[in-house]
């Protein structure tokens, strides 16, 4: 939020995949151990922000613009950012169980932004800086599963609503198109989506996944995001990080549970026991590492943490669902 490089018109800031969006939707999660009993300041800021360029949606600019960033970063930026602000609301409004019209109205965005015809449709434009896994040429595939968890955890039986039934089909038709190209990240994606709409995969296809994630867990419990993402390379041309990292680990975890694996699953305990066994006990978080770039190339400490940031809040969410078990 006070970041210079990502300030935007309106006195906003943009809304990122690796930081705010996963901050927004685990923050919540925290507030029972904490005996909170509102939003923090943070958590008010970030909602706030995003509630006034969806209100602002024709008048602000987008995250990057086609004069500054190169071709296709107008559309792409307005179908990411569609998708996120929709995902951020209705997560929010979820916890309370009604549907708000901000909410609302962003939803209704995100669904003007779906592309219609061609190969993507169903999707969103996704925006492309090669960065894996979220800002890659395969990215448009995670975005269209956060649309599908925005959807099917919007209160009020929102997705059984009449009026978005032929968006629902063309994006269950694209992800199950697309599904069998996917990185097994992208597909642990699609579970978690498919546990919020649940007519994007049927039991077996969810067994297929959850057999994949499986055999990539590795000895000591975790999961690597580097074996996670088939032959991706670093930009910078040093070796990926084989080890288990707190994003791999926490976002299985967290996916695995949505999926109804029990408790008492071995191999579940054994992610779960990771995460318990490798946060940074000084300063709270758990690992991530790049998969671009290693820490010396980033641009600033703050920007080399930003898998951290990701991995933090996976973490805090599969151990929360644990412990609410």
């Amino acid at each position: 939020m006070e970041w210079p490089k990502a300030a935007r018109d309106h006195q906003t800031f943009c809304v990122s995949c690796h930081t705010a969006v996963p901050y927004a939707l685990s923050r919540p999660a925290l507030r029972e151990g904490l005996a909170e009993v509102a939003l923090s300041p943070n958590e008010r800021r970030l909602l706030d922000n995003v509630i006034k360029r969806v209100r602002l949606w024709k008048e602000v600019a987008p995250f990057y613009s086609d004069a500054d960033r190169g071709a296709y970063k107008t559309v792409e930026s307005r179908g990411t950012e569609s998708v996120l602000n929709a995902l951020i609301l209705a997560n929010n409004d979820a916890r309370n169980g009604r549907l708000s019209d901000d909410a609302r109205t962003a939803l209704d965005i995100m669904w003007a932004e779906q592309q219609t015809a061609g190969d993507k449709a169903g999707a969103w434009s996704w925006l492309r800086f090669a960065n894996e896994p979220w800002e890659a040429d395969d990215s448009d595939f995670y975005g269209a599963t956060l649309a599908a968890v925005a959807a099917g955890a919007a209160p009020e039986s929102y997705r059984a609503r009449p009026e978005i039934q032929n968006h629902i089909k063309m994006l269950r038709e694209y992800l199950n198109h697309k599904c069998a190209a996917q990185t097994t990240i992208n597909r642990v994606a699609l579970l978690w989506a498919s546990t919020k709409l649940p007519t994007l995969l049927d039991p077996e296809q969810q067994r297929t996944i959850i057999h994949e994630v499986r055999s990539k867990q590795q000895a000591d419990g975790g999961w690597s995001l580097s074996s996670l993402v088939g032959p991706w390379k670093r930009t910078d041309g040093t070796p990926q990080e084989v080890k288990s990292d707190g994003y791999a680990t926490g976002f299985i975890t967290f996916v695995l549970q949505q999926a109804g694996i029990p408790q008492e699953d071995a191999r579940l305990q054994q992610g779960l026991g990771w995460l318990a066994s490798n946060q940074n006990k000084t300063e709270g978080f758990w690992l991530g590492y790049s998969l671009n770039k290693n820490e010396a190339h980033h641009l600033s400490p703050g920007t080399a943490r930003f898998m951290s940031d990701a991995a933090t809040a996976y973490a805090v969410l599969a151990l929360t669902e644990a412990s609410g078990h």
